[in-house]
């Protein structure tokens, strides 16, 4: 049904009259397969069980009129989105209306004229070839809608079994170095148990990120409004033992604009840029949060005074999430998934992120998300 002028399509034409009926199949018989039925009762069968593309039918007829017919194609399921064009005089206003009303698309007056009756069947197929391909394409996009369904559950399922499968024994080694550093007193030794304690940890974490990732791609977001100065203090109070770590410094304003957004989401945000900037900002590092109302949207940031990044290393930083091997090789740990997974939450919320940096002078990260009021 690619072409409304190929013969690929097929016509049903319901007509009782010879003359009429053999005018029209001269007429269309090279353009289309042609159907034929006398009366309505056989129009009836025919669509039913042959479902022409378009039905041509008359009016006026014996045993079952073409407004009856029409009524009862349009209340069957299997034939309601058959096009159905009515012929009738030209002087019959009555019957045009009537058409119209139980379900007909169209009318071509008597005399039938050749040009008109082509032009107005050729429409008619050429939008019931549209609606076949549109159903085509809607059927095939919920398909593929349930395909991906499925396969978020499967994801999901799949992270809750890395959770319970690898969170177990990382407790019960968390639980051995412990006893194990209480019984060594030689130095090297506890050494070894450290490097082995921090490995641990950074399984966890990328247990951790991975489960948040698919939360994130597979969960419903609650929206709400943030109470950003709890959501900051909390996230302060975490990273005590890091900022103690690095000697740094993380100010804050008192209060913060009204935005939309994800309580829980919007905590690993502000974790994840502040640990950065702890992490690889200056030494020691002095980090500051902040923000701004820009239009309908508030930009918060994450300022630090670290070494800061080139224009095309800002570019890189954002990189698609299959290069993250690289970004994490080049600029640290939490460059790569965890900006990765920033970038998703804030695009769920509505907002964006972002760098501003100039080397030498540290960089500024921010996210944005929608004002209220």
């Amino acid at each position: 049904m690619n072409n409304t002028n190929s013969k690929q399509n097929t016509l049903l034409i319901v007509e009782d009259e010879l003359v009429n009926l053999n005018i029209l199949i001269n007429y269309l018989q090279d353009q289309y397969n042609v159907l034929v039925a006398r009366d309505g009762k056989e129009a009836l069968t025919q669509a039913s069980n042959l479902k022409p593309d378009l039905i041509l039918m008359d009016v006026r007829m014996p045993k079952l009129d073409g407004f009856e017919a029409c009524k009862i194609l349009k209340s069957d399921r299997e034939t309601s989105d058959i096009p159905v064009v009515f012929m009738t005089s030209l002087t019959d206003t009555e019957d045009k209306i009537k058409g119209f009303e139980v379900g007909a698309v169209d009318y071509i007056t008597k005399p039938i004229q050749y040009k008109e009756v082509l032009a107005r069947i050729s429409a008619q197929i050429g939008l019931r070839n549209l609606q076949v391909i549109l159903e085509q394409q809607k059927l095939a996009i919920e398909q593929k809608n349930k395909e991906l369904e499925i396969q978020n559950m499967e994801l999901n399922s799949f992270a809750q079994i890395v959770v319970n499968d690898l969170k177990k024994p990382l407790v019960r080694q968390a639980g051995f170095t412990n006893i194990l550093k209480k019984e060594l007193a030689n130095k090297k030794s506890l050494n070894f148990l450290q490097e082995v304690e921090q490995s641990r940890r950074e399984m966890v974490d990328v247990v951790d990120d991975m489960v948040l990732l698919v939360n994130i791609r597979t969960q419903e977001m609650v929206v709400e409004a943030p109470d950003m100065v709890s959501i900051v203090a909390g996230v302060r109070h975490k990273l005590t033992a890091l900022i103690n770590e690095f000697d740094g410094t993380v100010t804050s304003p008192p209060s913060w604009p009204i935005v939309w957004g994800y309580s829980p989401w919007i905590t690993t945000v502000w974790e994840i840029y502040i640990t950065n900037a702890l992490q690889y900002g200056g030494k020691p590092p002095r980090v500051d949060l902040g923000s701004k109302i820009i239009g309908e949207q508030v930009k918060f940031w994450v300022r630090d005074n670290g070494r800061g990044f080139t224009n095309e290393q800002q570019k890189q930083l954002f990189s698609p999430m299959n290069d993250i091997v690289k970004i994490e090789t080049t600029f640290g740990k939490g460059y790569g998934l965890k900006l990765s997974i920033v970038r998703l939450i804030i695009e769920k919320c509505g907002g964006q992120i972002g760098i501003e940096s100039q080397v030498g002078r540290g960089s500024t990260f921010y996210f944005t998300l929608p004002a209220i009021g």
